[in-house]
Order: C-alpha cells, then sequence, then structure tokens
C-alpha cells in the first residue's frame, strides 16, 4: 500500500533539499526520521515535517503502522522561480532568482530496493563487456 505526501512551493533552492532528500531515501521511517532531527541542514525541518504528515496518512487513512512503514520515493523537483532585482553599477540591474521547492513523498509497507551509483555502474560495464562482440582470428594456410 502506498501512502502519499507533498509538500509545494516551499522557498528553498531545490538543489539544497536534494542534499536531505537523498540522505534519507530508501530508509525505514523510523531510521529516517531520527536521522533527520540530527542533520545539520535547514532543509531537514520541512523535510521531517513532510515525513511527519506522511505517517499520520498512512496511520488514519490507511490504518498502517509506523514500524512497518519505508520510505518509497521522495522526489524535490524546482517550482517556479520568484524574479527580483538588485541594482548594480551604471543603472544597471542584476536577477535575483527566488527559487522554490516541491517535495513529493511515497511510503510504502514494502522494502524497496535502492540500488547505489557503484552497483548500477557495474552492472552496466557488464552488460557492455557481454555485449561485445570478439572478433574471430584469421589463419592462414
Amino acid at each position: 500500500m502506498d501512502v502519499h505526501a507533498s509538500l509545494r512551493f516551499l522557498r528553498m533552492s531545490p538543489r539544497k533539499v536534494r542534499l536531505v532528500v537523498d540522505a534519507i531515501r530508501g530508509m525505514s521511517v523510523g531510521a529516517a526520521e531520527s536521522k533527520l532531527l540530527f542533520l545539520p541542514k535547514l532543509a531537514a525541518t520541512p523535510v521531517h515535517k513532510l515525513l511527519r504528515s506522511a505517517i499520520a496518512n498512512a496511520d488514519h487513512n490507511f490504518h498502517l503502522k509506523e514500524e512497518s512503514l519505508f520510505i518509497k520515493t521522495i522526489v524535490a523537483d524546482g517550482g517556479p522561480t520568484l524574479k527580483r532585482s538588485r541594482p548594480r553599477a551604471f543603472g544597471r540591474a542584476a536577477p535575483i532568482r527566488k527559487r522554490t521547492t516541491h517535495i513529493t513523498l511515497v511510503l510504502s509497507d514494502e522494502k524497496p530496493v535502492v540500488i547505489s551509483k557503484k552497483a548500477k555502474a557495474a552492472a552496466k560495464a557488464k552488460t557492455k563487456l557481454e555485449k561485445k562482440p570478439i572478433a574471430a582470428k584469421k589463419t592462414t594456410a
């Protein structure tokens, strides 16, 4: 059973939020919550609040226990950018982009399979080696 929760228009850059999101992807809910409490990033607070909301959704709507939940997917996408300008020398203006983020969180009661980047690279290299044809040697009589 998948449980969804989302946070939209967070006034924080997606690049900063992705650092936190990547740290908890694939974890159990208890481990992710304890990690978010002690993570020294400002983005950890709204992500923790979103996680608590998803846990409440799972309990209230689907009667799932917190101990059995895992983070299946969590994504931090870019939202609309607020465009401002800053005065510069010689009467010019420089742009200021105030970025926003949309975070989508999906919890599941089945443990997700998370493949590390090293394992993906090794599998890709292995498939390249298998596809490479072996050149036949020409023999002359």
